[in-house]
């Protein structure tokens, strides 16, 4: 078991702040990540998809660890050149969905990426179906259709993961005013 010291593991209470400042710092130190340091990025993501991601990247290797593919996976997209070389690398060499791959650059270019969320979706009310083609030139077209988007949809001199969190940030608020008024009914928010 790998116990990370007393310090480090307060950063990790800020999950956000640790991948941010931590982790995207590590990956360009080192040009990879760790296993524990990569399913950081999946649990900020989507808790729920850590388990097939594991399952999908050991069954890629002979290994029983975690750790070999991640560094093959993660080493591999620090050498691609391009933004999009690195994003298509995600997602057709590695299987990676829309949301989980957007998140991943997110974390590790965040100048460059803005995370695909179904809540800003919402906003925008538009992009719903830009991660279900198979083609790269049209996916990699939408997502930056999408990121152009998000930067019209917020307000200006904010950077682009400021954009993120701008967009969820009212999302969220709208959600929670709505559930407010209906008093959180289950038949007016799909709940059971």
């Amino acid at each position: 078991m790998r116990i990370m010291s007393d310090t480090s593991l307060l950063k990790l209470y800020d999950l956000e702040g640790y991948l941010f400042d931590t982790v995207r710092q590590r990956f360009h130190k080192q040009g990879f990540l760790s296993a524990f340091d990569f399913f950081c990025i999946v649990i900020w993501k989507a808790n729920r998809a850590k388990s097939k991601i594991a399952q999908r990247l050991l069954a890629r290797s002979a290994s029983k660890s975690l750790d070999i593919p991640i560094k093959e996976l993660t080493s591999g997209l620090y050498q691609r050149v391009t933004g999009k070389d690195r994003f298509l690398y995600l997602i057709f060499d590695w299987g990676f969905y829309l949301p989980m791959a957007s998140a991943i650059m997110t974390v590790l270019y965040p100048d460059e990426f803005t995370v695909y969320d179904t809540r800003v979706c919402g906003l925008l009310n538009d992009f719903y179906t830009i991660g279900n083609t198979r083609k790269p030139e049209k996916l990699w077209k939408g997502y930056e259709e999408y990121r152009e988007a998000v930067i019209r949809a917020t307000p200006e001199g904010l950077s682009l993961r400021n954009r993120d969190r701008f967009l969820w940030a009212k999302s969220f608020a709208q959600q929670l005013e709505t559930d407010l008024e209906t008093c959180f009914s289950r038949e007016n928010n799909g709940e059971e």
